[in-house]
């Protein structure tokens, strides 16, 4: 077994998988683009189906000239924990591909599939250069759409808010209780050989 940052694996894995964890408190430290650009060479390095690579990251960075616009495609729960992050991404998945050898675009069935394996690998690399990264499902589809010009054959996926670890006393009581890493559901509860096994 595998202990670390107060997890623990059933299975050995490296410690880098419970280190990594998801907080809303951040401290006031802002991020370097090339910080940034590290975290973006791990994405991409993911795996993808037919190497297509349909993964788009745009970003904003605390204290530049598009934070207000980024932080504003966040729903209000999340802005009011996200506007001490050093940075706001917005993750999008081309929705098509041309396979090899062919010349027309056809759908790519496993763009969000290929997109989270980048986005793991952008969360793992940021853990492991002593950066937090925190999911974020609660965004304004429409407006960022509208407000990127994202074209219809891109998908909007989620966004990510990045930072240094803050003091969860900057959170409103309710979330306090909540700022610690999780813990997860055995891997029965996930997995099974030959058969589906799992709750409807």
């Amino acid at each position: 077994m595998t202990t670390s940052n107060g997890r623990t694996a059933d299975h050995p894995i490296d410690r880098q998988f419970l280190d990594r964890w998801s907080p809303r408190a951040f401290a006031d430290t802002p991020i370097t683009d090339e910080a940034l650009r590290t975290f973006l060479e791990a994405a991409r390095w993911a795996p993808s189906s037919y190497n297509s690579q349909p993964w788009r990251f745009v970003y904003a960075r605390r204290d530049t000239g598009h934070w207000t616009q980024f932080l504003g495609f966040l729903n209000e729960f999340n802005q009011g924990w996200a506007r001490t992050a050093a940075a706001i991404v917005i993750v999008l998945s081309k929705t098509t591909f041309v396979p090899p050898g062919g010349k027309d675009e056809v759908p790519a069935r496993h763009h969000s599939f290929d997109t989270g394996a980048a986005w793991g690998y952008f969360a793992l690399q940021a853990s492991l250069a002593g950066w937090k990264t925190h999911g974020l499902a609660g965004i304004e589809h429409e407006r960022i759409r509208r407000e990127l010009a994202i074209p219809e054959a891109y998908a909007i996926e989620a966004g990510i808010a990045i930072g240094r670890l803050g003091d969860r006393a900057s959170l409103p009581e309710a979330l306090q209780a909540r700022e610690q890493p999780s813990p997860r559901q055995p891997i029965s509860a996930f997995s099974a050989e030959g058969r589906f096994a799992f709750d409807v």
